[in-house]
């Protein structure tokens, strides 16, 4: 059974001028070591939740597997902190290749990924999604009030995955990119296709955040944050629509607004 996401703890509160002994609900950093074929893979720093969907997630974007059905056997063990995983393939391609800098041509667009990797699994949106300005909206609010945790701690990053009209999945993790990753292995485990779907996310839309939503799929990504230039450059030219500041009545569209719509 997975643990849950929180702990309360006994601290201290200065307030008013004193300092009063009280209760305060802290979130839970957890380690999870994946092992591939009896080889250790990767450590992830997450929230003790939905560590199949990560684990299942963090594979496929990082183009270990593409399909759930790759998978021979999983087995997590959340008391020590490891996920064993075999696969049908004996071999994966070399870790190296998972943090090799990958510098752009300087020919016409240039694709400013940070790694190899990212280049062979991100993929340009071809999908013609479009939702109102309201919708874009409501989204905002329906995830962050769905966030409990977030609420009682403001220590974890919110993700969710939509239609245009209601939230299908949302996942929270102390890392940012776990949230999605969680969201990507819930679509898998599911057989949820993606790619006519939207992200919804409470933090900033780095260049990272922007290339593991195109490595998921989808076409849209909204967000309560900002963007950065360079998320902004590879939104542009991976045909996705980056909306960022959804708070209150108002947001700003980054990229490729055609999919926004007044009404």
């Amino acid at each position: 059974m997975e643990e849950s996401l929180s702990i309360n703890r006994s601290i201290y509160k200065y307030q008013l001028e004193q300092l009063v002994e009280t209760e305060d609900e802290i979130v839970i950093e957890f380690p999870l070591t994946i092992y591939i074929n009896n080889e250790e893979f990767a450590t992830m720093v997450c929230s003790p939740e939905n560590l199949d969907e990560m684990v299942i997630g963090f594979l496929a974007s990082e183009g270990v597997i593409r399909f759930k059905k790759e998978i021979k056997e999983m087995k997590i063990d959340a008391d020590c902190g490891f996920a064993y995983i075999e696969l049908h393939k004996k071999e994966v391609r070399n870790q190296q290749d998972f943090s090799k800098r990958f510098i752009g041509s300087c020919c016409g667009k240039s694709r400013q990924f940070y790694f190899q990797n990212d280049v062979r699994t991100a993929k340009t949106s071809m999908v013609k999604t479009t939702l109102t300005a309201k919708q874009c909206i409501e989204l905002m609010k329906k995830m962050q009030n769905d966030s409990i945790v977030f609420k009682n701690t403001g220590g974890v990053h919110n993700a969710a995955l939509c239609t245009a009209e209601q939230l299908i999945v949302s996942r929270s993790d102390i890392g940012r990119h776990n949230a999605l990753d969680k969201l990507y292995g819930y679509s898998l485990l599911n057989g949820i296709p993606v790619k006519d779907k939207i992200l919804v996310f409470s933090g900033r839309i780095s260049s990272e955040i922007l290339t593991k939503a195109a490595k998921i799929g989808v076409g849209v990504v909204l967000s309560k944050s900002a963007p950065t230039d360079l998320a902004i450059k590879l939104a542009e030219d991976l045909n996705i629509t980056a909306v960022g500041f959804i708070r209150g009545q108002s947001f700003n569209i980054y990229s490729h607004p055609e999919r926004i719509v007044l009404n």
